[in-house]
């Protein structure tokens, strides 16, 4: 049995796509409706600063075509946080913003932590237990993206696998010393993928995207798969994605 695999990037609003990946004429406006029928996925990056109305959850929802997903990066109020635990006001704010409007075209929650972020047993523990699993009658998913070398240990993905949440797997050939963490700790799997370069027209090459598509087929044999082209050379990404896209048929 394999699980669907959903193929995107990160936020569609991006000046340089103009003219690269949008059409020259294409109006702002019409930005999502184009982006979510050339991908199948998009991580909306911009809920990490800000939150939005429910209007525009609803909007970014009907502009999109049936079985295309949307995740949602949560806020850094959440996560940049000495003592984990203490989120609880944040994290109700940011999940009150209105997210479930998306229904069914909502896929999971990017939790990042940054790089001078510690694993801490006790601490991360505190946090997994405020995070719920369904909210307005909607299943909540949970992604960990760590950027510590001091997650990279057994303890960790066992917490993980105890509260049914994924950890990101995130390549970033500019930040060597990020733990490369590929574990099958929940029922899909989420992958920020940082490595496209600007002299590849499709990001990188078709040999290390074959690569990613053999990786991402032994991914879905665990279930969902989530993968994102992001950062790296961002002009690329979409044809990026696309070009995985294609590969896997």
């Amino acid at each position: 049995m394999s699980g669907n695999i959903h193929i995107g990037v990160g936020g569609w609003t991006f000046e340089p796509w103009r003219g690269v990946f949008y059409p020259e004429k294409l109006s702002q406006k019409k930005e999502l409706e184009f982006a979510s029928r050339a991908l199948t996925s998009i991580e909306i990056n911009g809920t990490y600063y800000s939150t939005f109305k429910p209007d525009s959850w609803m909007k970014w929802r009907d502009e999109t075509p049936e079985g295309f997903v949307f995740s949602v990066k949560a806020s850094r109020y959440c996560t940049n946080r000495k003592v984990l635990s203490d989120m609880g006001e944040s994290m109700g704010r940011f999940l009150d913003q209105g997210l479930t409007a998306l229904g069914d075209k909502l896929g999971p929650i990017n939790w990042q932590f940054m790089g001078t972020k510690k694993f801490d047993a006790e601490d991360f523990e505190g946090f997994l237990k405020l995070l719920p699993h369904e909210k307005d009658g909607l299943r909540l998913r949970h992604a960990l993206e760590v950027r510590n070398p001091s997650f990279d240990t057994q303890q960790f993905y066992d917490l993980a696998a105890k509260y049914g949440v994924a950890i990101v797997y995130a390549v970033d050939d500019e930040e060597p010393n990020w733990p490369k963490i590929d574990q099958p700790t929940a029922d899909f799997t989420y992958a920020r993928l940082m490595s496209s370069r600007e002299d590849e027209p499709t990001g990188m090459t078709s040999q290390e995207l074959d690569a990613i598509a053999g990786q991402t087929r032994d991914w879905a044999k665990r279930g969902e798969v989530f993968a994102y082209f992001i950062s790296g050379a961002k002009v690329r990404n979409p044809a990026a994605a696309q070009a995985l896209i294609a590969k896997l048929g």
